[in-house]
């Protein structure tokens, strides 16, 4: 008998005929003797319904409230699972993220979650039942509610399987695992057996939509071990573990791309101390993410200093962008969003010289012209013109192949 988590995306609960589907594998699993932990989405498209609906009354909407509208989506979710499993001839619970408690800071909109109250859930299971969390949310320490940004369900569900000790998380998915890169993009894309935290980490954090990256980064933390498969089929999905040495053989494991980025420029900045501070201090107390910065070589007494945001948060941080620009002596702000990063990930880069200078050369026979390069200990990431993005996913995945099981050897 084992305690499973299983958490189900938009997609699988995206008609009521799906969540009929998600009752009968909960009660499958209920029947061979599991406890069942079902954390559920909102319905397809109902999130970016409901956030569209306060869009339409003003331009920028309260962060707060558009948390108390987000949150209904997953509510309405876990309602009509608990009552398809009880359709079903089985016993189920729907708790909300307030019930549960998932207990979350205040950052509205991308909340983190800070504890769980695991004990409501563990009364529902000890009363025969299958506990419906609706994903996606919390609570802070003011009561309001709160949640976690896109793809959080998949944290919701990590966070629940380590504050239960459950024994496996499984993430249902449209797809059925994590592959080599977009198989939309790539034929030869190959699903992955098996992939070590880390990787999936950088894969997540560099656009692969599979898993949330904060998901990754709990079940990491904590041991989670994390099964994703395809909410349609019971074929065995990619198993995502702490690092094997069989992992490390493999040099690039996966190709990512991004298409989120927008690409900054503050020209002209004077070469003082102060200002790199000052400009992604004031970016950090708005809480928006930075990746890919480059800082030119001075020769004389100004600087440009070139970084990315997230396109979603573009908008909001122009103003202030601008602001300390001006404040710092910038002569000019420039934007450009016709952008998208392009990453080779994998644990047996470390060992294995020459992997980026691969890349390069991969990408230059392409005629694709690198705008900016970043890389970490398993990672390479280029930011490269928009066009090319199927054009450089190809040529990196069929150059390291991927397609075959030595991945990049």
């Amino acid at each position: 008998m084992a305690l499973v988590v299983q958490k189900f995306g938009g997609t699988s609960v995206g008609s009521i005929d799906r969540m009929r589907n998600v009752a009968r594998r909960a009660l499958r699993a209920r029947a061979q003797g599991h406890d069942v932990v079902l954390i559920v989405s909102a319905m397809s498209g109902e999130t970016n319904r409901l956030l569209g609906l306060a869009h339409e009354v003003t331009g920028v909407p309260d962060a707060r409230e558009m948390d108390v509208i987000a949150a209904t989506g997953e509510q309405v979710s876990a309602a009509l699972v608990a009552m398809a499993v009880q359709a079903e001839g089985g016993q189920a619970r729907s708790l909300l993220g307030h019930q549960v408690k998932i207990l979350t800071d205040d950052a509205f909109t991308k909340a983190r979650i800070r504890a769980i109250d695991g004990s409501m859930i563990r009364e529902t299971l000890a009363e025969g039942k299958i506990a419906v969390v609706a994903g996606f949310q919390g609570v802070d320490a003011g009561g309001n509610i709160t949640t976690l940004g896109r793809g959080g369900s998949d944290t919701s569900a990590v966070a629940v399987a380590a504050a239960i000790n459950a024994d496996v998380c499984e993430i249902y998915t449209d797809v059925d695992g994590v592959y080599t890169t977009d198989p939309n993009i790539c034929s030869s894309a190959r699903k992955i057996s098996r992939i070590s935290y880390e990787e999936m980490l950088e894969l997540a954090s560099l656009g692969a939509k599979v898993l949330q990256i904060r998901s990754v980064e709990l079940a990491m933390k904590y041991g989670v071990a994390v099964h994703v498969r395809s909410s349609f089929s019971d074929v065995e999905g990619t198993w995502v573990v702490a690092e094997e040495k069989s992992l490390e053989d493999v040099v690039v494991a996966g190709v990512a791309y991004d298409k989120n980025d927008a690409r900054v420029h503050v020209m002209g900045a004077p070469d003082q101390a102060n200002v790199v501070a000052d400009l992604f201090g004031a970016i950090a107390d708005r809480n928006i993410s930075v990746d890919m910065i480059i800082q030119s070589a001075t020769t004389g007494p100004e600087r440009a200093v070139t970084f990315t945001v997230p396109k979603s948060d573009l908008t909001r941080a122009r103003p202030f962008i601008e602001e300390v620009a001006k404040r710092i002596g910038a002569t000019e702000v420039r934007y450009d969003e016709d952008v998208v990063k392009v990453s080779i990930v994998g644990l047996g880069m470390r060992s294995h010289a020459g992997v980026a200078a691969k890349m390069f050369r991969l990408l230059a026979n392409e005629g694709i012209n690198i705008q900016a390069i970043s890389t970490s200990e398993i990672k390479v990431s280029c930011l490269i013109h928009a066009k090319y993005t199927e054009l450089a996913v190809r040529a990196l995945h069929d150059g390291f192949g991927l397609a075959n099981e030595a991945g990049g050897k």
